[in-house]
């Protein structure tokens, strides 16, 4: 069961089959696990023990045997106990028992073998507090078990700090897993924190609060990970769709920096930062819906952040723990359309603008007036461009027209608008990302106005809206490349040094 740095990553394997669990093994192992979990309960065999003795001869793994009475298909106590004594007179690594069937038995049946004992229980009934994670993991100890392991039922982000500070202190080897798409970090986090080991999914078969194997291997690459660790990630809710991870995980490896980049699916983000208030949790991306509140988190605003009202990084300063918000969005989007409209400037005509912003002068239409759309307006307004916004909620695009001295429409005309000749069109909403990446802010026909047409959304890196732009005759440009820029800038901010641009975007070209 060797692996680097202690790190030992686990799959669990439900197939109903002996062949589907074989070839699930197999696969496994071709994606990275050290061990897997022989989930047995959920098989539709007529004799599990024998199914056992099968998959062991052929397995090519260290294994965890388990039979979980709630998953089990058509098996019984009688069955579950039978399979676990089976795996113990095999010699299998591991064998797993639920903490009530554990409680009923003679322990020392399971003892003397060369398989070493988890005792797991379900946690649910509310947010767990230290004291009763503390209290239950005392009361299995009784059982002698070799490890424990909690699988823990979690409502939100902010859960998971309890189960930080046992995995830290715990004095048994403990094995946590928090049950659903909140409890991703529970796993991403273990090793920093003491876990016995991490769960990981095999592909093709997505587990809610699992990571995938292959992302374990080869995006996070938990083997680097020590106690040391700095954690960083990002802020939002949808957050399945950051590529964040992508890029940060390997420049932090390529700069030799101790990090690591996590989604942290957060639902209310003033609790989740006096939760996560140490200084391990050392700097955050912030996305969707959270970028305008993050401004109250924070003890300090830079001057372009606060007059944007909207904050999409955030480092905590090391001298004293303070939250320091900036905005790096607003110079991202604006210099990567500048950027285009001087490109084909020049290859039209051999020269562009000089010092000049292209932008100056232009009718600059947004839609979208949440925090990436203020960062882009106020932007847009610093170049000299004419500002008109267009939001769902139109209050909202009405106050930030008034702030940027523009104008705001219902998003209902957006339509039938007709903006001056050479307008800029921007999307900061969420319309066209996926998974409704077949969705559009405007029809192909309307887009024949524009100059040029920009969108933030980055997944998929071409959008219909800019499928449909470039169909026209558009300049489009893609939001990977405003991703790419406050990416860097975030990346200077998290570490205090130099980010590896050639590297950076030589992934982005890869992964995306």
């Amino acid at each position: 069961m060797a692996a680097k740095n202690g790190v030992v990553v686990c799959t669990p394997l439900e197939c109903e089959s002996l062949e589907e669990m074989v070839t699930s093994m197999e696969k496994a192992k071709e994606e990275g696990a050290d061990m897997v979990e022989l989930c047995m309960a959920s098989m539709a065999v007529p004799c599990h023990s024998q199914a056992l003795d099968e998959i062991i001869k052929r397995r090519n793994l260290p294994a965890i045997v388990s039979f979980r009475l709630k998953s089990s298909k058509g098996g019984c106590n009688n069955t579950c106990l039978k399979v676990l004594k089976r795996a113990v007179e095999l010699n299998v690594e591991f064998v797993e028992m639920d903490y009530e069937v554990a409680c009923k038995v003679n322990m020392a049946e399971y003892f003397g073998s060369n398989s070493r004992i988890i005792v797991s229980n379900d946690v649910n009934g509310g947010k767990p507090s230290v004291e009763k994670l503390a209290d239950l993991i005392a009361c299995m100890q009784a059982t002698r078990a070799d490890v424990i392991k909690l699988d823990i039922c979690v409502d939100y982000i902010t859960d998971l700090a309890p189960i930080f500070t046992v995995l830290t202190h715990c004095q048994v080897p403990l094995i946590a897993m928090a049950v659903g798409s909140k409890g991703l970090i529970s796993q991403l986090l273990a090793p920093k924190f003491g876990g016995f080991l991490v769960y990981g999914s095999l592909g093709g078969k997505p587990v809610p609060g699992l990571p995938s194997l292959l992302s374990l291997r080869q995006i996070y690459r938990l083997e680097y990970m020590n106690a040391d660790t700095k954690v960083f990630g990002v802020i939002s809710n949808p957050v399945a769709h950051s590529k964040g991870p992508i890029l940060h995980n390997p420049a932090f490896r390529h700069m030799g920096y101790n990090g690591i980049y996590v989604p942290m699916l957060v639902d209310d983000i003033e609790e989740f930062f006096e939760t996560y208030s140490g200084s391990d949790f050392a700097g955050f991306s912030v996305g969707i819906p959270h970028k305008e509140a993050a401004v109250r988190c924070c003890d300090e605003v830079h001057p372009l952040a606060k007059s944007i009202g909207a904050v999409n990084t955030i480092v905590r300063r090391p001298m004293d723990g303070k939250l320091i918000g900036y905005n790096t969005d607003c110079e991202a989007s604006i210099s990567a359309i500048e950027d285009a409209l001087r490109e084909r400037e020049v290859s039209r005509n051999g020269t562009s603008h000089g010092t000049s912003s292209p932008i100056s002068g232009r009718s600059f239409v947004l839609i979208g007036a949440g925090g990436a759309g203020r960062a882009m307006a106020f932007g847009a307004k610093y170049k000299g461009a004419r500002i008109v916004i267009f939001n769902r909620n139109y209050e909202r695009a009405k106050a930030l027209a008034n702030a940027v001295s523009g104008e705001a429409f219902p998003y209902e005309t957006l339509e039938k608008f007709r903006p001056e000749t050479g307008a800029i069109l921007a999307n900061s909403s969420a319309v066209g990302m996926k998974p409704n990446s077949d969705q559009s802010p405007v029809s192909k026909e309307a887009l024949r106005a524009y100059d040029l047409v920009f969108d933030a959304v980055y997944t998929p890196r071409i959008t219909r809206l800019l499928k449909e732009a470039a169909e026209v005759g558009v300049t489009a440009v893609s939001g990977v490349e405003m991703f790419v820029r406050q990416a860097l800038c975030q990346f200077r901010l998290f570490t205090g040094g130099l980010a590896p641009e050639d590297f950076m975007r030589k992934l982005v070209i890869e992964q995306f």
